[in-house]
């Protein structure tokens, strides 16, 4: 790799970064303030929100939030513990634990979506980021 190579490879990673820390932090901002949830707490209900049976494997609600397994659990137990979400076992297979939407969940979702989309907006529209000018795809 020529140094120019590496000099722009780097300068796309930290304006990444940069772009990622400015979202989640103008996300977590808002929805904390007008929502009294964080953007996992958010990206979790959605996740649920949107299965077509309101409700799904734990392991489903790591992947939607891109957390360790015991860190999903943890905020699924503050997610139960606040009325939003509550566990089920699967019938299918005792060992595994659904996580469904309570009624509360779901208006706490609704109230906080159009939140999250116009943080989105404002934040990943081209003059929301102020960070370095790299193009984007």
């Amino acid at each position: 790799m020529t140094n120019v190579g590496e000099h722009t490879l780097l300068h796309e990673w930290q304006h990444l970064l940069a772009r990622h820390a400015a979202v989640c932090g103008a996300l977590e901002g808002e929805l904390q303030r007008l929502h009294d949830i964080g953007v996992n707490e958010f990206e979790a209900l959605e996740r649920l929100a949107t299965e077509d049976v309101g409700k799904c494997r734990a392991a489903e609600i790591s992947d939607a939030v891109h957390l360790s397994q015991s860190a999903v659990s943890r905020l699924v137990a503050r997610l139960e513990r606040e009325g939003l979400v509550e566990r089920a076992m699967c019938e299918a297979d005792r060992r595994g634990i659904f996580v469904a939407l309570t009624d509360d969940g779901r208006k706490r979702y609704l109230a906080a979506r159009p939140t999250h989309r116009r943080v989105l907006a404002e934040t990943l529209g081209d003059e929301g980021f102020c960070g370095c000018s790299a193009t984007r795809s």
